[in-house]
């Protein structure tokens, strides 16, 4: 008999981990992080190999995700990397300052 994984399952969602963004089950790998390794161009083996604890199931899955929810999610990671540029900014400005 064979077993199979409900792939609702593979993703979560909880305060406290990976900053209460998607992440895959059990691990502390966010969608976010699958996201932008596939966006640069890398293959779901390729993220494997640079994340080997995960399985090919677990990236399909994050993909799945993203894929599913791509407005939601591209918005909040264009806010992400609004506040990170913003925060860049107030830094290089108070570096410049002293």
């Amino acid at each position: 008999m064979t077993t199979t994984t409900d792939i609702g399952a593979l993703i979560t969602q909880t305060p406290g981990i990976c900053g209460g963004r998607p992440c895959i089950a059990g691990t502390g790998v966010s969608v976010r992080r699958i996201v932008i390794w596939y966006r640069l161009g890398d293959s779901p083996e390729e993220i494997q190999r640079q994340i080997p604890h995960l399985t090919l199931a677990q990236i399909h899955a994050a993909l799945a995700y993203y894929h599913a929810n791509r407005e939601a999610m591209d918005q909040a990671m264009a806010a992400d990397e609004a506040e990170a540029e913003r925060l860049e900014r107030e830094f290089l400005e108070s570096q410049q300052a002293n």
